[in-house]
C-alpha cells in the first residue's frame, strides 16, 4: 500500500547537527565533542520536560543545554558567543542526500512533511535556509501539543494531518529512539542508520532500515508491495 505521506524527522535526519561545529569552534577546544554533548543534553531536557509535564519550547531547552555544556567543559560564553551558537541552529546544512530524497518522494505523488521537536518558527527558518521548505506539504511541530517525542501524541499529529491510519504514514528518522517511539505508536518506520549503529534492543523494530536517504524510495516501494 502506497503511504499517504512520508514524514521526516528534522534534526539529524534531514539536517546535519554536526554542522554546528564551526560555531562551536569559537568557544571549544574540541568542537565535535562540544556539539555532541550539547545535542545529548538538549534531548535529555526534552525527554525530561515531557515526562514531568513541564513544557518549555525547544529553543529554550537548547539554550539551557548550551549553558550546561559550557559549564561542564569550562567554555566561557559571552553574549555574542551565545547568540552565534544559537543562531547556528537556523543555518544547519542539509545532508547531501536530503533534498534529492524529498524530491524523489514528491515525484511519486506522495505528500511530504516534517515532524519536529523544534518550534514552528525555527523549523521554518532552517528549512528555508536549507532549500527544503518548498519541498514539504506540512511542517508539524510539537509546539502544538506542548510535549515532545516520543510521546505518542506527537506521532498522532502526522496521522491526523494526513487523515490516514498510522500504518499509512511512513516516518523517516535517523534517531533510533525516535524510530522506536514512532513504531510503538503504529507508524510505518524507516530508520536511516547513517552511522551503522547497532539495532535498538528495546521496543518494536523499524519496518525498514537504510544507510542513506538515497535508498528511501526503494525502501518505501518495497514496503508498499
Amino acid at each position: 500500500m502506497t503511504p499517504a505521506a512520508v514524514v521526516f524527522d528534522l534534526y539529524g535526519t534531514l539536517l546535519d547537527v554536526a554542522s554546528l561545529r564551526d560555531a562551536a569552534a569559537r568557544v571549544a577546544a574540541e568542537p565535535d565533542a562540544f556539539v555532541a554533548a550539547w545535542r545529548k543534553k538538549q534531548l535529555d531536557y526534552a525527554w525530561a520536560a515531557a515526562i514531568v509535564g513541564r513544557y518549555e519550547d525547544f529553543d529554550r531547552l537548547t539554550r539551557y543545554a548550551l549553558h550546561y555544556v559550557a559549564a561542564g567543559t569550562g567554555a566561557h560564553l559571552g553574549r555574542e558567543d551565545v547568540d552565534a551558537l544559537m543562531g547556528a541552529w537556523q543555518v544547519l546544512h542539509p545532508y547531501p542526500d536530503a533534498l534529492a530524497a524529498l524530491e524523489a518522494v514528491r515525484e511519486r505523488g506522495i505528500a511530504t512533511a516534517v515532524l519536529t521537536q523544534g518550534t514552528r518558527k525555527s523549523a521554518r527558518a532552517v528549512l528555508e535556509h536549507a532549500g527544503a521548505f518548498n519541498l514539504l506539504d506540512a511542517v508539524l511541530s510539537v509546539e502544538e501539543l506542548e510535549t515532545f517525542k516520543p510521546d505518542p501524541a506527537v506521532y498522532r499529529l502526522a496521522a491526523r494531518r494526513f487523515e490516514a491510519p498510522p500504518e499509512r504514514i511512513a516516518f523517516v528518522t535517523a534517531n533510533g529512539w525516535d524510530a522506536t517511539g514512532a513504531r510503538e505508536f503504529g507508524l510505518t518506520v524507516v530508520w536511516c542508520n547513517r552511522l551503522g549503529a547497532p539495532p535498538e534492543t528495546f521496543g518494536r523494530p523499524p519496518n525498514a532500515t537504510i544507510s542513506s536517504l538515497a535508498e528511501l524510495t526503494e525502501a518505501i516501494a518495497a514496503l508498499a508491495d
